[in-house]
């Protein structure tokens, strides 16, 4: 049985999910609710639940608050917003889940079953300080990624990244050291969480590290030199953009 916390100011949504939490989802106790960021802490003392539903953005805090001041996360964590809120992009980073209000049911079901089947408590403890880490480091350079690989969680410095190769629904990561990990996510994906840290997609199978580019070749239809030695081609369309960039610095 899997007991469940859920940490919500808005007496609606807090009921709402209990609602379809206890209707739709097997094997699952709500064990404790809460409103706002103390007392989601006191009842994850007394209740030691095994995953945590919570708002992002509560009238006491924050859900990263909350975190922060609960120290040991023997905890899954799924995150809930009404909103696109600007942090969903540092959960994705880190890999960890969130749900959209108002809450699908199909989607609350999935998130649920993921945490079942897995209940690995050191991993989401690592996820989980990661995601603290890079909202609370300013310096874009030290944030680190999450990376799902086929043997576990790589937490890779974002600056190790030379290029992403597209390969099928994977994606190739080319890292500094000569290192390669394999993803099974899209490209796209990344696309959007990196476009903030000076990537920029130069083909439909290469998105490539601006400050990790060696030189740029007109000749042969035109195509980019990593820095170590790779050679990425680049659609044409692209062209303009990446000069613009690298002309001015990134």
């Amino acid at each position: 049985m899997l007991r469940i916390i859920i940490v919500e100011d808005e007496l609606h949504s807090r009921e709402s999910l209990r609602n379809l939490v206890n209707d739709y989802c097997e094997d699952v106790e709500v064990v404790a609710v809460a409103e706002s960021v103390e007392e989601g802490l006191e009842k994850i003392i007394s209740h030691k639940p095994d995953l945590l539903f919570l708002d992002i953005e509560m009238q006491t805090g924050t859900g990263f608050d909350l975190l922060e001041q609960s120290k040991n996360f023997s905890f899954e964590v799924i995150f809930t917003t009404a909103f696109e809120h600007y942090a969903l992009k540092a959960i994705k980073f880190s890999a960890i889940d969130y749900l959209l209000k108002p809450i699908d049911v199909e989607e609350l079901q999935a998130a649920v079953v993921k945490v079942q089947k897995k209940k690995d408590t050191l991993t989401q403890n690592k996820k989980l300080i990661n995601l603290l880490s890079n909202i609370q480091n300013t310096d874009s350079k030290q944030h680190k990624i999450t990376l799902a690989t086929s043997e576990g969680l790589e937490f890779i410095n974002v600056t190790d990244i030379i290029f992403c190769e597209a390969n099928g629904s994977y994606t190739n990561f080319h890292l500094k050291q000569e290192k390669n990990l394999i993803v099974s996510k899209h490209l796209k994906e990344y696309e959007n969480l990196l476009n903030e840290y000076n990537f920029l997609r130069v083909h439909q199978s290469y998105l490539i590290n601006l400050a990790e580019v060696e030189k740029f070749v007109k000749s042969n239809g035109g195509y980019i030199i990593m820095k170590g030695g790779e050679q990425v081609s680049i659609s044409h369309k692209k062209k303009e953009e990446f000069v613009l960039k690298m002309s001015e610095g990134h």
